[in-house]
């Protein structure tokens, strides 16, 4: 069984903007309060590739487990390394990012994919964040009605976290903004 949260939102800031706050919305310690859930965050590789003049990184990031505390007690992990690749082309105005747990993977697999791309109807002004994540609990498949809770119980987490994660990258947005007019004068 497989359970997947799908969430579209619109940042009313330049694509610009928005994906230089994603790179500091781990960076800020105001940012640690709100985005409890991250441990930590550590830059892996970072390449640009001369010929598409791509951005490539890849990070680890260490957070609390997901799902309920019975669960992470049976599996005996309170934390979870993730790995996060992502893709930039400022040519194209593209921002792609792809998570995926490496710890407890052989009880759960959760993987994550954003887009950040211009928005349609405001190119120059709005940016629109795609973002899906799939959950998948294994070894109880056999007790579908269990696992179907654990991975319900991922899924609001999931849109929990976004949410903190979303308003911690508004702000971030915000104070980019104020800086960029100060700047201007």
């Amino acid at each position: 069984m497989v359970k997947a949260v799908t969430q579209e939102y619109t940042f009313k800031h330049p694509w610009e903007r928005v994906t230089s706050a994603f790179w500091r919305k781990f960076s800020d310690p105001e940012n640690k309060r709100m985005l409890s859930h991250i441990h930590e965050v550590h830059t892996l590789d970072q390449k640009v590739d001369p010929g598409s003049r791509k951005l490539y990184t890849t990070r680890a990031i260490t957070l609390h487990a997901p799902g309920p505390w019975l669960i992470r007690k049976i599996v005996g992990q309170g934390m979870c390394e993730c790995l996060e690749s992502t893709v930039v082309d400022s040519q194209s105005q593209s921002m792609q990012l792809t998570s995926r747990n490496v710890t407890l993977d052989n009880f759960i697999q959760v993987e994550e994919k954003i887009q950040y791309d211009p928005h349609p109807d405001n190119p120059n002004g709005w940016t629109i964040c795609r973002q899906q994540t799939s959950f998948q609990i294994k070894p109880l498949s056999a007790l579908a009605s269990m696992a179907e809770r654990v991975e319900q119980r991922c899924a609001e987490k999931c849109l929990h976290n976004s949410a903190k994660s979303r308003e911690v990258m508004e702000r971030i947005c915000k104070f980019l903004e104020a800086e960029s007019n100060e700047i201007a004068l």
